[in-house]
């Protein structure tokens, strides 16, 4: 079956515990049990678009080789967010994913973790670089990659092929602050490419993450001990 309804519910609860926290590490602790993984089925959302972004080796590459042949978990992000609930949210989220499956050995080959700028007039990548830091180096842990893209040119259909919305903040002159306003989204895609869950800030749970990561993962036939 798809995922409850009554999930919704217990989701909304959760939220209302958010909005009274102050985001420190008990922020991202469910309010609720969620169902055990491989109890319910993700839909079918729409197939994750493909183009052209550059890793921190600055060598261009398509983005379909970042969202298919592995469960990726794929945000949306830019380096000088200062949105507490927005990218430094996201990247703790992410963090508390990977310290949770960096045990589980077995399921490491069948997954990764990509941060994806959408603002590459500053975010180089030698600044992803900087910004991955130790991610980076772990050779033994699951993958993260840190990228951005050529331009804007290249990443403006990528936005839209996701449904990321973004806008340059302006001042009372109509001068860009240099922040971008946006609603944060962190997507699950399947190893072909089918994105499966779209998170907003109120329902990135790292529990509810994790099951979903081992549903898709039961979904292929993966053993999960």
């Amino acid at each position: 079956m798809l995922r409850p309804v009554a999930l919704c519910g217990a989701l909304f609860l959760a939220a209302a515990t958010f909005a009274a926290g102050d985001n420190g590490g008990a922020a991202t602790e469910p309010g609720f049990v969620p169902p055990p993984a491989g109890s319910y089925r993700l839909a079918h959302i729409m197939p994750a678009p493909d183009g052209t972004v550059l890793d921190t080796d600055d060598q261009t590459k398509p983005l379909a080789r970042f969202t298919t042949g592995k469960v990726t978990v794929l945000s949306f992000m830019y380096t000088s967010c200062s949105d507490v609930w927005g990218c430094p949210f996201a990247y703790q989220v992410i963090q508390e994913l990977k310290k949770s499956l960096d045990r589980e050995t077995g399921l490491l080959p069948h997954l990764r973790f990509v941060s994806l700028s959408f603002d590459p007039d500053h975010d180089t990548p030698e600044a992803m670089r900087l910004y991955g830091g130790s991610y980076l180096a772990d050779k033994g842990g699951l993958p993260w990659y840190f990228l951005t893209t050529p331009s804007p040119k290249e990443l403006r259909p990528l936005l839209e092929g996701f449904g990321q919305d973004l806008s340059v903040v302006l001042d009372e002159n109509g001068k860009s602050t240099g922040s971008l306003s946006h609603v944060l989204k962190v997507f699950l895609i399947d190893r072909r490419g089918s994105i499966r869950e779209i998170y907003s800030t109120s329902f990135l749970l790292p529990q509810v993450v994790l099951n979903d990561i081992r549903t898709l993962l039961i979904e292929q036939g993966t053993t999960i001990n």
